[in-house]
């Protein structure tokens, strides 16, 4: 590496940890990709990936190696937090040896012990490993972690990644979208990953760390942006449709990122090019002040909605996490829901929506409509309560763990619960 090139590694790592600084001694080759990102290598095939930089000069990564053998990675998170890789951590889990991750506010900092995964050989990367307990991420960081395995498969010249694991949920499939293309020819991709048999061809997205501070991932175009706590996602990739109530989407030349829901788009919040630099940050109208309760008939009925789309195990615990909320309509800025605790806020100007979408309708249509809130409520509020229903399972005893997986509890009367909220929302909106 040349003599400029060293100087501005070194301007652009000051301030960081002497550890992290001294990877720009190792440096022998630099390569800068399609939208900006400058990748350092310690050797000059490209195999042994060290530091990251977006095209702001912000790190990104960075990566120690003993020779060949990973020693550790850290790599920043959507909130400029840290995610650190430690291998060959532990032994003990059914899998064998494992991976730690820790979080951690700064790349110096100690940090906290989150959760284990399969072990790999991070310079011979083979298949994408299995990891213990999703639940325990922070937002955003099981796509990083994804997206640097992505990254070392492809500077490997790896072209085909699978995932063998026990847990090919939907959930993954989708994040697995981020970073990796599956194979096109496949008839029922879905099917072909729970199986365990759809070939993932590495396609790793650059991110951006804009001055504002979104955090903007891009490949061919702008596909995700992380901005005031929220990843904002186009609803299809690859063919895929995905649920995206923070959603961006090409308007006018632009990129844009909204609050999208019954159809439509509810608020603006952010305006980009399709490079990803910010526009502008949309100041929209304040949401309508009114607050008030919504029937606890509309909590069993989300419960009722969410679990008939999970996994059967978790059904239960669902719906009694469901049952304990209290539901309000709110004005909110810049977010659909927010939740506390067991309170949850739901915008009111979804509320307004629903009330000019019931005033002149027949009663078919207005439980449509009330269907089409409830449905879009569940949806929001899905990830949470599956997450507190994976937490209840877990405090479960082995054998009751076990017969719950063998024989899951029967399920409510789930066309009544949903019956009820509809009936309660078109009432009281």
């Amino acid at each position: 590496m040349d003599a400029g090139r060293a100087a501005g590694l070194l301007r652009w790592l000051e301030g960081e940890p002497a550890d992290v600084a001294d990877l720009a001694a190792q440096v022998a080759v630099t390569a800068v990709q399609r939208h900006g990102t400058t990748v350092c290598y310690g050797d000059h095939a490209r195999r042994r990936r060290l530091l990251e930089f977006d095209r702001h000069e912000t790190l990104l990564a960075a990566l120690r190696w003993h020779d060949t053998t990973l020693a550790e990675a850290r790599v920043r998170l959507p909130d400029r937090s840290w995610l650190l890789i430690e291998p060959h951590a532990d032994f003990g889990a059914s899998w064998g040896f494992s991976d730690r991750l820790w979080h951690a506010d700064s790349i110096g900092a100690g940090g906290e012990a989150l959760t284990l995964f399969e072990a790999l050989d991070w310079a011979n990367v083979d298949r994408i490993p299995t990891l213990a307990e999703p639940a325990r991420l922070p937002a955003g960081a099981g796509a990083t972690a994804l997206n640097v395995i992505a990254a070392l498969a492809g500077d490997q010249g790896r072209s085909v990644l699978r995932y063998s694991g026990p847990y090919p949920t939907e959930q993954l499939f989708i994040t697995l979208l981020e970073s990796f293309r599956y194979d096109p020819t496949t008839a029922d991709p879905l099917a072909a990953f729970e199986r365990g048999e759809l070939d993932w061809h590495p396609a790793p997205h650059e991110r951006v760390f804009t001055r504002e501070g979104a955090c903007v991932h891009l490949r061919e175009r702008v596909e995700k942006v992380v901005w005031r706590a929220h990843a904002y996602h186009r609803p299809d990739v690859q063919g895929v449709g995905r649920y995206a109530p923070y959603r961006v989407r090409d308007v006018a030349g632009h990129v844009v990122c909204s609050l999208w829901a019954l159809g439509t788009a509810v608020e603006d919040t952010l305006t980009l090019t399709n490079e990803g630099d910010v526009v502008g940050i949309v100041e929209s109208l304040p949401p309508p002040p009114e607050r008030g309760p919504i029937a606890g008939e509309v909590a069993d009925g989300i419960g009722a909605i969410v679990a008939a789309v999970s996994a059967p195990p978790l059904a239960a615990a669902i719906r009694a996490a469901a049952h304990r909320l209290t539901l309000t309509w709110a004005p909110l800025h810049g977010e659909l829901a927010n939740v506390n605790g067991d309170t949850v806020c739901v915008s009111s100007r979804l509320r307004a929506r629903l009330a000019v979408s019931l005033e002149s309708s027949s009663d078919d249509a207005r439980r449509d409509v009330a269907l089409a809130m409830l449905t879009e409520v569940a949806l929001l509020l899905g990830d949470v309560l599956r997450a507190r229903a994976q937490a209840s399972v877990a405090e479960l005893s082995e054998p009751e763990q076990r017969a719950l997986l063998e024989t899951p509890a029967p399920d409510a009367d789930t066309a009544r619960a949903i019956t009820a909220a509809v009936a309660a929302l078109a009432a009281r909106a």
